[in-house]
């Protein structure tokens, strides 16, 4: 498990390093493109969901626990870019298979 960071350590939640390594690909393309965004993320200790307005003038850390970067997965960032760009923000959905696109909706 990881760690998102968002401003300081009190504006944290704990992730998955593979979920991290694909939501990092997402906040770095909005951010560059300077399109802010809210995110809402589940609590992994099944206490509640927080939800993030993500703007490029706040601080952002991600901390992956583990050394090796995980193999992407392009469909899933494609669906959270999706996710992130419609109306109710990003949200983490389930991974799709690599080299099965999702089906359209």
């Amino acid at each position: 498990m990881g760690r998102f960071i968002y401003d300081t350590i009190g504006n944290s939640v704990e992730l998955e390093d593979r979920t991290l390594a694909h939501l990092r690909i997402v906040f770095m393309n909005k951010l560059r493109r300077a399109e802010p965004f809210m995110f809402d993320v589940d609590l992994s200790d099944g206490t509640g969901r927080r939800s993030f307005w993500i703007h490029p003038s706040i601080p952002m850390q991600i901390h992956f626990n583990g050394t090796r970067p995980p193999r992407i997965n392009r469909f899933w960032v494609d669906e959270l870019m999706k996710s992130a760009s419609g109306p109710n923000g990003l949200t983490i959905m389930p991974e799709p298979p690599e080299g099965e696109q999702p089906a359209e909706g």
